[in-house]
């Protein structure tokens, strides 16, 4: 009674501070989204804006400006509100120079490269000497940056909402970029940048994070747990871990300045992230692959692609050129890499069921690039396709990953079940084959031996320990065996029948195949019963022949007497216990993938045929 008082104590405990949680954020939530405190325009400025020196358009700060620029600027007043209301100002900015005057030249924002002399105190330039090994900082790369304007410091210097202000943005690289994607406004009243951090990317990182979560232990760990480090799930983890890290990096992009104070720094984690994502997809891609050849040339693809990033990183970090320059041609590199692992998936299909599934899965995806790289050029749409053709293809592999886990730990469970129904059915083999009336007809048959030739009664003795010894070692074998190792133990047996009856019982071998395995003490059964049902009800008895043969698809141990025989449609119940021979089935279906197909005609015997499909054998190094 304490002990359940306890844990609902500690429940309500629990559930109290996680309702506490939610309620704190639903209010923080319900002030940010009433824009009370923060406002994201388009732009800051109310007047007009010109593109490449273009003609003059006005500016909506409600609407998001997609145009492509090299240079684009906009002249306006700030507006009473944002100038009055708010106290900061803050503009997050990608690949792109910056500059924000007034009409009397006064600088209130700006990003440009300035060298070290120029920007820093000769003691700033020595102690950055002695802690920074190299200068990231590049001429003509502006990087990601984030700039704070505080207003009410503006208004003591003289702004006013009649104050012309001119914004200059200018794009150093040949690549056209859309004004949208490379600028962000906040207005707030303090930390705005932050705020929009914590309620816009937030949310993301921690699903994001929650992926790589999943792609560093879940998959990884799953497959090791189901039986063997399985390298598909390994790199189906790193697609996960990579694909949590590409997406925080993706929303936190923006915002990275705001802890690494070097914007080339910035723009490189963010573009490295798709890069190694773009690997690990390759390596994944490559993990489907079966065939020697088409492995052979997605190594070298990968190879090739993994050494245009790293010499891209080296030029960066030499300061030669940054990774921006290189987007196009790394684009272009990552699209060819798609393509080549798609068409060896492609010539793989016929063979590979796991290439078919990886066609359909990474179709999205590879679409998505295509046009991504296309729109690049062409600029024919602000879509990024990307993204859209990522989540689907992504989604899609997850539940493909966890309904194949799910799969093989039922194969697992199956499996163990498998292996205690074999080893309860080679106890029954074995106890049905040394039972009491068997063993008393056995050395019943030494002691007459004993007076009338002692030694065959030695040899029977001998032989009879020897079988005895085999039952017993049967039940630690868990894999098939040789066929010559069944057919040795069985001619023991015979041996000893043969004591028994003597001239009643002919024994005939027709042995034209003996390289395939079958489960241990799978024979015997349907010998014993060619024996005891069969030759053994007979008066005259009668001959046993045991044949093998090969043919295309299967080998064939045949068992053959001229017995009695019996109707084999006829439901017997004559008292005896028929497990030994289903359980002898199941063995042979369950192991060998083999079946029993057994013909009788009554008055003139009985035809057993077990048939192993050589699909279920090993190859001929492993019989070797």
């Amino acid at each position: 009674m304490k002990d359940k008082t306890s844990k609902l104590w500690t429940a309500g405990i629990i559930g109290a501070v996680f309702l506490l949680f939610i309620g704190l954020v639903v209010i923080c939530a319900n002030l940010f989204l009433k824009k009370e405190f923060i406002d994201t325009p388009s732009m800051f400025l109310q007047g007009e804006y010109s593109v490449d020196d273009g003609e003059w358009k006005a500016i909506n700060p409600d609407k998001p400006i997609d145009e492509s620029f090299h240079k684009i600027v906009f002249r306006g007043t700030m507006t009473k509100k944002h100038l009055l209301y708010y106290e900061e100002l803050s503009a997050s900015t990608k690949n792109v120079w910056f500059t924000l005057r007034s009409e009397d030249g006064t600088e209130y924002l700006k990003h440009s490269y300035l060298p070290a002399d120029e920007s820093y105190t000769e003691d700033l330039i020595q102690t950055a000497e002695k802690t920074i090994p190299f200068a990231l900082r590049m001429p003509d790369t502006p990087g990601y940056q984030t700039q704070v304007m505080f207003t009410s410091l503006a208004i003591d210097e003289g702004i006013t909402e009649n104050t012309e202000f001119t914004l200059e943005v200018i794009d150093p690289y040949s690549r056209p970029l859309r004004f949208s994607d490379c600028f962000e406004v906040t207005l707030s009243h303090g930390n705005g940048a932050y705020l929009r951090f914590f309620f816009e990317a937030l949310p993301m990182i921690l699903l994001s994070l929650l992926i790589s979560f999943f792609g560093i232990f879940l998959f990884p760990i799953a497959g090791f747990i189901l039986g063997k480090l399985n390298y598909r799930y390994l790199a189906f983890g790193a697609v996960c871990f990579f694909w949590g890290l590409f997406m925080i990096g993706n929303r936190v992009s923006v915002y990275l300045n705001l802890w690494i104070t070097d914007p080339t720094v910035c723009m490189a984690v963010d573009i490295l992230m798709v890069r190694i994502f773009m690997i690990s997809v390759l390596c994944y891609l490559k993990s489907n692959l079966i065939n020697k050849v088409t492995r052979l040339i997605a190594n070298i693809t990968i190879t090739v692609y993994t050494l245009v990033v790293i010499a891209t990183v080296i030029l960066h970090f030499a300061a030669v050129t940054d990774l921006f320059s290189s987007y196009n041609a790394v684009n272009i590199c990552t699209m060819i890499g798609i393509v080549i692992m798609t068409l060896l998936l492609f010539i793989e299909s016929g063979q590979n069921s796991q290439a078919i599934f990886m066609l359909i899965a990474w179709t999205p995806l590879t679409l998505s690039i295509i046009l991504d790289v296309f729109n690049y050029f062409l600029q024919f749409t602000d879509i990024h396709f990307y993204y859209f053709g990522l989540s689907l293809t992504m989604l899609y592999q997850i539940t493909r990953m966890v309904l194949d886990l799910r799969k093989q730990y039922l194969e697992a469970i199956r499996y163990q079940q498998m292996q205690k129904e074999l080893y309860e059915a080679k106890v029954a083999v074995m106890t049905s084959q040394i039972r009491p009336h068997f063993m008393y007809n056995a050395l019943t048959s030494i002691a007459m031996m004993c007076e009338l030739d002692p030694k065959t009664a030695k040899q029977a003795t001998i032989t009879f320990a020897k079988y005895l010894r085999g039952n017993m070692d049967s039940l630690k074998q868990t894999a098939p065996v040789p066929f010559t190792q069944e057919l040795e133990h069985l001619k023991k047996y015979l041996y000893i029948e043969k004591l028994r009856f003597d001239d009643l019982l002919n024994i005939e071998y027709d042995i034209q195949a003996t390289d395939f395995v079958l489960p241990l003490l799978s024979i015997q059964p349907l010998v014993e019963n060619a024996v005891k049902h069969g030759v053994g009800m007979k008066e005259d008895g009668g001959t046993v022949k045991i044949s093998t043969r090969e043919t295309e698809t299967a080998y064939e141990v045949v068992i053959e007497d001229d017995g009695v025989g019996f109707d084999v449609n006829e439901q017997k119940d004559d008292g005896r216990s028929h497990v030994g021979m289903e359980n002898t089935k199941k063995r042979l279906r369950d192991m060998c993938g083999g079946e029993v197909k057994i013909t009788s005609v009554i008055g003139k015997g009985t035809t057993a045929i077990v048939v192993l499909p050589k699909e279920g054998q090993p190859d001929e190094n492993t019989m070797s």
